[in-house]
């Protein structure tokens, strides 16, 4: 049996982003569904980052702006900040991450961090696009 390698470029060349969400150049994702938004990070993230071991996250009312600090992702590589898309007014944290944050690892597009309620909706015309957010990592890349 063949072996092939894959070299770090060529990674997000395999990974799919979703055409529904909205990305960041930090590499967050918010899904909107009318003032409603679902914040995760990327899969070239997780990827970036290795194992994760540790999510801090906000609390259920506390409000957040867009591209502010709201929180940090651990890993054994790493610890990131990570940041807001865009300002809303948190309704719910994935409770489950506190004791299995190896989930975002094992599905990043589907696991979500926290939820919120969209407070400027014009914040995510400043944000890219999955092929855009496609693109940005190839040209960060250098692939």
């Amino acid at each position: 049996m063949e072996r092939t390698t894959i070299e770090d470029g060529e990674i997000a060349k395999i990974m799919s982003y979703p055409a529904n969400y909205k990305y960041t150049k930090e590499h967050e994702w918010i899904e909107v569904d009318g003032a409603k938004g679902t914040v995760g990070i990327t899969d070239y993230a997780q990827n970036s980052l290795g194992d994760i071991v540790f999510v801090d996250l906000p609390k259920v009312g506390d409000t957040l702006e867009a591209h502010k600090i709201f929180g940090s992702v651990e890993s054994v590589k790493a610890v990131s900040d990570l940041y807001s898309p865009i300002s809303g007014t948190v309704t719910a944290v994935n409770e489950e991450l506190k004791d299995a944050p190896e989930k975002i690892n094992a599905d990043a597009n589907n696991t979500w961090m926290l939820k919120l309620d969209v407070s400027n909706a014009a914040e995510l015309d400043g944000l890219l696009s999955a092929a855009d957010y496609e693109k940005f990592i190839s040209e960060e890349t250098g692939h």
